[in-house]
């Protein structure tokens, strides 16, 4: 066996919703640099449109894939059925995800409604519309980022790490359903990542400073740094990881705190 050849994405059609910006759009370029045809899906369909061209760009990919650009709401379900019909694939990566930073006393019906639609209900849509295409073809792999905050939480994040939590459950049962008819459901969980969610907590310097010591590594993740991930969970090199949450979090889960009793004082 050629072992470099299970990265290789060529022939394969992926959906990349949410790649207008962020780690969706990193993701797409993974993708499509390892082969995938793409379709960048955004609610902000220009966004989508700018990171088509950034893949259409680069050295060589026309030769290696397509790509094409759409504007996507996920609260739509019409419009994620009407994707899958027009566009099936053999990955399907979403990215998008939004948080309501209130208290838990604070938190409205409307908040609710808004992000557990996102988060939670818009990934069981995507489910719906595209496994049963991807298990009656007998092939398939499907990503959803998920957060460390389905782990590990912090006040005001209730809303957030629910939807997360939920998440990660709902693709370990559509595993459970599809995995024997060779479709894969999996989780990518980042720790703090700069992108646009996050830009509030990095525009206060202390904040920014305080999330960046607590990983490991002590500092924020990149966008960039969310693709290996992506493209190891969509290629024949996980063709026997399904149900699984794979964390890229510089540490933060696995260690408790910063504080190291043998430093110099």
């Amino acid at each position: 066996m050629n072992y470099r050849d299970m990265f290789d994405l060529s022939g394969q059609k992926a959906v990349v919703i949410g790649g207008g910006g962020g780690i969706g759009r990193e993701v797409a370029l993974g993708l499509a640099s390892f082969g995938a045809s793409v379709t960048v899906a955004d609610i902000d369909g220009a966004a989508a449109q700018a990171t088509a061209d950034l893949i259409s760009d680069e050295p060589g990919a026309a030769a290696r894939s397509t790509v094409t650009a759409l504007a996507l709401d996920v609260d739509d379900r019409a419009a994620v059925n009407a994707l899958a019909a027009h566009r099936p694939a053999q990955i399907v990566v979403t990215t998008v995800g939004v948080n309501v930073r209130k208290r838990l006393a604070e938190v409205t019906d409307a908040d609710y409604d808004r992000v557990l639609n996102t988060n939670l209900r818009s990934v069981l849509r995507v489910i719906q519309a595209f496994a049963p295409g991807m298990a009656d073809a007998g092939y398939g792999s499907v990503i959803a980022f998920a957060s460390i905050r389905a782990q590990t939480v912090e006040p005001g994040q209730g809303l957030y790490a629910a939807s997360k939590a939920g998440l990660i459950q709902l693709l370990r049962t559509a595993a459970s359903e599809y995995s024997a008819r060779g479709v894969r459901f999996n989780a990518i969980a980042p720790g703090v990542v700069a992108t646009e969610l996050t830009a509030q907590i990095r525009a206060d310097p202390a904040w920014e400073h305080a999330y960046a010591g607590r990983s490991a590594i002590g500092r924020w993740g990149q966008p960039s740094e969310m693709v290996g991930a992506a493209v190891f969970l969509a290629s024949d090199s996980a063709s026997y990881v399904t149900g699984s949450v794979l964390t890229v979090d510089g540490g933060w889960t696995a260690v408790d705190g910063r504080f190291d009793p043998f430093a110099p004082r």
